[in-house]
């Protein structure tokens, strides 16, 4: 795969936003790959994602020598074919330019390149079919990450730690004990330089400091259609209930329990033929698929928050 830059942006609304940041990349000789922006018309404000190559540029050169972005006056040194070799784009360079009109905007921003991976963390309890999953496709290349550590509160995906490679730390968690087994966690995230930790059935509440340590960090899988039936057995709830469909959860943890932003929720439908069993069978395929659809955006910066909610780009 092409390593790519890949800019998130969000800002108060305004005429003009598209063109000021495609013209800036254009000066710089950017080859843009996929470019998605969305406008929040009640609370006037804009969001924009831009990916593009790193491998090279390809500004056309005008009869003066000149690129066209600097005919145009683009705002920085741009980068193009010089004597018709191409060179790759100085991302480096580009950083402070863009700063300089993002800070004249008002803008928000995080730029990244793929060919750093982040360095992600999985914390699970005793049910595996999440961790199991995520190893699996992380193990195949679909998750262009590193997984340098694996956390449980039980033993038994030990095991499957060890068949794929992954430090494994056992940190039980006693009644009345959690501030120290927390202690312990974070010990283990600094070392191992974590960025990004995924709740794959990990069934424990996380306290208001832990959260506050990795904000907009922490993806959980929650085993409900969110907001209804929160808690620790919304299966039996919403059998209890009677419903007609059931569904699984993405989003980022905060301090309210189950409240974070949504990233991701899909559904299947049931019937009155149902058990509890056969919901919880089929609403462990759904939080497979959530799961592993969040951290695939989260790894492709594909998600912007804002307030309580989120903005998935394509």
């Amino acid at each position: 795969m092409t390593d790519a830059a890949v800019l998130l942006i969000d800002c108060p609304d305004r005429k003009g936003l598209v063109a000021r940041v495609s013209g800036l990349l254009y000066a710089w000789g950017a080859n843009i790959l996929h470019a998605d922006q969305h406008q929040d018309h009640e609370l006037g404000l804009f969001f924009m994602r831009v990916e593009w190559s790193l491998g090279g540029a390809s500004s056309e050169v005008s009869d003066g020598g000149q690129s066209r972005g600097q005919e145009s006056g683009g705002g920085g040194a741009p980068r193009g074919k010089s004597g018709g070799a191409e060179k790759a784009f100085d991302l480096e360079g580009f950083k402070p330019a863009f700063a300089t009109m993002a800070a004249e905007l008002g803008m928000r921003w995080q730029l990244t390149s793929s060919a750093r991976r982040i360095r992600v963390a999985l914390f699970c309890s005793h049910y595996l079919h999440c961790v199991a999953d995520l190893l699996e496709r992380w193990h195949s290349g679909e998750l262009r990450c590193e997984i340098p550590l694996l956390i449980s509160n039980h033993r038994n995906v030990e095991s499957l730690a060890a068949f794929y490679g992954i430090p494994f730390a056992y940190v039980p968690v006693v009644v009345g004990s959690r501030e120290v087994a927390e202690q312990r966690q974070l010990e283990l995230l600094a070392q191992h330089g974590i960025e990004l930790v995924v709740l794959a059935r990990y069934m424990q509440i996380l306290s208001a400091d832990f959260v506050a340590r990795y904000p907009a960090a922490i993806i959980n899988v929650h085993h409900s259609f969110l907001p209804a039936f929160t808690g620790a057995r919304p299966y039996h709830a919403a059998h209890a209930r009677g419903v007609k469909l059931i569904g699984a959860t993405s989003h980022y943890v905060t301090e309210a329990l189950d409240d974070g932003p949504i990233i991701e929720q899909d559904v299947a439908r049931i019937s009155h033929r149902d058990q509890v069993e056969d919901l919880v069978a089929r609403g462990r395929d759904l939080e497979r698929m959530v799961l592993s659809r969040a951290v695939r955006w989260r790894l492709d910066q594909r998600i912007l928050c804002y307030g309580n909610k989120t903005v998935v780009f394509d």
